[in-house]
């Protein structure tokens, strides 16, 4: 069985390798991502905790860029404002980035880190990829 780690544990570890989730274009620029399971995961986690999460981070995002009466009224308001409303508000989309790094943190916390894994936000890559480290096994060799 393996080994579990939790999210402190991750901070300093070797690291085994990184798996990238690349962006789906099928459907356009919007930002979604690929839900094909790596194989480099297969002993890691279940493919279906696996595709939850990422489908989960692609509704998360079709909902960021939905254009609606709140986007409308945000926009008015900003050349109103002259763009100075965003110093006290914050638009729907700020908001909805932050909800998505809250789910990956939770993510992290109670279904990646444990099997040896972290999920990096994919703002910090540009909306590009979501990036998968995957950490050393350190119950091999340790003799336990």
């Amino acid at each position: 069985m393996a080994e579990t780690h939790s999210l402190q544990d991750l901070q300093q570890p070797a690291v085994s390798s990184k798996v990238f989730i690349q962006r789906d274009y099928s459907s356009g620029t919007i930002c979604r991502f690929q839900t094909k399971f790596p194989s480099e995961l297969e002993s890691r986690i279940d493919k279906q905790q696996f595709e939850e999460t990422i489908q989960t981070l692609n509704n998360l995002y079709a909902e960021a860029e939905k254009l609606g009466g709140k986007s409308y009224l945000e926009g008015c308001l900003a050349c109103l404002t002259a763009y100075t409303i965003f110093l006290c508000m914050e638009t729907h989309y700020e908001k909805v980035l932050k909800k998505i790094a809250r789910y990956i943190k939770d993510q992290n916390e109670k279904t990646y880190a444990p099997r040896g894994l972290l999920l990096t936000d994919p703002i910090e890559r540009g909306l590009r990829v979501v990036e998968i480290t995957i950490f050393e096994d350190r119950s091999i060799g340790s003799g336990r």
